[in-house]
């Protein structure tokens, strides 16, 4: 429970499923309505419910995939077949999109915006309103903001 509402989950799986490394990743609907999701919509790919939060307005968007022990949650959009995966983590107001890959234990956050086939990995953390993009990439011990 979050206050006094209980909580309710937001999506659910499919019967669609992809493989990617070995991994099968469901295609996932909306539940409900949040943020520009609608109920029904249909999202992209995630190997488990831990990949993506139910609370808030977070997001994986149609040809977007994230698996794992990868999380998205806060208000975090991911889309335009951008992949979270590994340990990564991904939250706040961020947008990853553009074919981007988060991987390994790096973090984005703070309205963060990753794009244009970047890679963020490693432990590379890039936040606080920082842009990455045009196929950039940001390793180990790195951060950017």
């Amino acid at each position: 429970m979050r206050g006094n509402k209980p909580w309710k989950k937001k999506y659910e799986f499919t019967d669609e499923t992809t493989e990617v490394d070995g991994k099968t990743l469901h295609r996932i609907r909306a539940l409900r309505d949040f943020s520009d999701v609608e109920k029904g919509d249909i999202g992209g790919f995630i190997e488990h419910e831990g990949n993506l939060s139910h609370e808030d307005s977070c997001w994986v968007y149609h040809n977007a995939k994230v698996y794992g022990n990868a999380r998205v949650y806060g208000h975090a959009s991911i889309y335009d077949g951008a992949e979270i995966y590994d340990n990564a983590l991904v939250g706040g107001y961020v947008l990853v999109h553009d074919n981007a890959r988060i991987y390994g234990d790096a973090g984005i956050y703070d309205n963060a915006e990753v794009y244009g086939d970047a890679k963020v990995y490693g432990d590379a953390v890039v936040h606080l309103g920082a842009q990455v993009g045009s196929y950039t990439a940001i390793s180990t011990g790195e951060k950017t903001r």
